[in-house]
């Protein structure tokens, strides 16, 4: 799907919208603004001493352009019967006291916010925009993984150690995946080689990648906002496979130890595979054999039913959550998209949980004991986590919402054409190519997933994100 982006224009709309996005954002109890005891033991904080200096490695990160709170950077290298990879970690653990002002603050937030108008960051920008941040050409402290992957790109040893690293590049996706296509070499030369021997191995796992289209509201530069909706691009889930490499690595050394924290996810059950086989029949892209996650590999980005297809394929990614433990291992480890137990490890600079697997994987790596400070507080950190992605999931999905209301503002009274993605009941979830809007609306008789509609904008209330259609 190429990019998409639509625009609320200036006007009464946008000035509206403005006023919208500022009530949700106070809403949340989510401030900005760091208390200034935070800011004082930030300004303070200093990394922990590193036990390797790696700063000869030609390190650099992959981010999305723009972005300072950089949490890994790679290097990737051909050697004698597979390749080497390295991937730096942000040594958040390294900063922050535990029990301090900073990790109770932090506590309290769980992750980083992304709105409309800015971030609402984990951790004061002073570290996780700059001094913890892998930025390129400084100095910085990472927890570095190192692999040695044989040439199928199964991972046949690893480690993890604190070092010192300087990056070499900040690259972005859209640059970056250019100059893949234009044949440059570069430090992202062997990302496309390892990324998909890595893909094939989740394929062999029985793994599933969902990726559906990004939906993401941005402000442009004369202050209007857009919703942008776009695939990932092949760089995006090349770079996304080490750091689920990565995962699947410190979860299993959790695992050996038998304390940690996992990301799980249950299989589906029969009942949500016999609804999805339904809906692509109904579709016409019937899945017939084999796993679910190679039937969504083989789909074709291009038809224009893979959409609806993905959509209905999401009711087969629910029940994700966090499992702690401690001296026994949980009796449920797997992450079922991915086909292995799982932790999430690699954004320690925006999401609370990583330090915790951070700090327990450099300490078994060492063989030493876990610290007292992770073991003493694991059992709390589902509850935090989930009230967090909760708090993130209110705000994306408000924002989005008062986005689409101020986009069809202009079109109330208007007919509008809209393409069916899933069906339930008397209404169905519907996508608008322009603007481009995704919503809720009564299904007309007949009409099925794939199907365009002609639908009446009867109303766009942008205070509350609601709009009305009739058919």
């Amino acid at each position: 799907m190429p990019q998409r982006r639509s625009h609320v224009a200036p006007s009464a709309a946008q000035t509206e919208l403005a006023v919208a996005l500022t009530a949700l954002r106070e809403s949340l109890d989510a401030p900005v603004e760091f208390p200034a005891e935070v800011i004082a033991e930030a300004e303070e904080a200093h990394a922990a001493a590193p036990e390797r200096d790696l700063r000869d490695i030609a390190f650099a990160t992959l981010d999305p352009q723009g972005s300072r709170d950089l949490d890994q950077a790679f290097q990737l290298e051909r050697r004698a019967g597979g390749y080497t990879v390295r991937y730096a970690i942000a040594d958040v653990p390294g900063f922050i006291e535990p029990g301090g002002a900073v990790d109770a603050e932090a506590r309290r937030r769980g992750q980083t916010l992304y709105a409309a108008d800015g971030s609402i960051p984990l951790h004061p920008r002073m570290l996780s925009e700059d001094r913890a941040s892998l930025l390129a050409g400084v100095d910085r402290p990472a927890l570095v993984w190192t692999f040695a992957l044989d040439d199928a790109g199964t991972v046949s040893d690893f480690r993890v150690e604190r070092a010192l690293i300087r990056s070499r590049a900040q690259l972005d996706y859209v640059s970056t995946q250019a100059a893949l296509d234009r044949g440059e070499d570069g430090l992202w030369a062997l990302l496309p080689e390892v990324g998909a021997l890595r893909i094939e191995q989740e394929r062999l796992r029985g793994g599933a990648s969902l990726n559906l289209p990004d939906e993401e509201v941005v402000r442009a530069e004369d202050g209007t906002y857009a919703i942008e909706r776009r695939r990932p691009l092949p760089v995006e889930e090349w770079n996304a496979q080490l750091s689920l490499m990565t995962g699947m690595a410190a979860a299993s050394l959790m695992l050996d130890a038998r304390t940690g924290i996992l990301r799980t996810m249950p299989q589906p059950d029969e009942k949500s595979f016999d609804a999805f086989r339904l809906q692509t029949e109904a579709l016409g892209r019937p899945w017939i054999s084999g796993e679910y996650g190679e039937y969504l590999r083989g789909l074709d980005r291009e038809d224009p039913l893979t959409l609806p297809v993905l959509e209905a394929a999401s009711m087969l990614f629910r029940g994700a959550g966090y499992v702690a433990f401690d001296g026994e291992t949980p009796d449920s480890t797997m992450q079922a998209a991915i086909g292995a137990p799982y932790a999430h490890a690699t954004a320690p600079l925006r999401r609370l949980v990583d330090r915790w697997t951070l700090a327990i994987c450099l300490a078994v790596s060492r063989g030493e004991e876990v610290p007292a400070w992770a073991r003493d507080s694991l059992a709390t950190l589902p509850a935090l986590m989930q009230e967090s992605g909760q708090r993130a999931s209110r705000l994306n999905s408000a924002t989005v919402n008062a986005v689409e209301a101020a986009l069809l503002t202009p079109f109330v009274g208007s007919m509008i054409d809209a393409t069916v993605i899933e069906s339930r009941g008397e209404r169905a979830t519907i996508q608008i190519a322009a603007p481009a809007v995704t919503a809720s609306a009564p299904l007309p008789t007949g009409a099925k997933p794939g199907d365009v509609v002609r639908l009446k904008v009867v109303r766009a209330d942008i205070g509350r994100g609601e709009v009305d259609f009739e058919i």
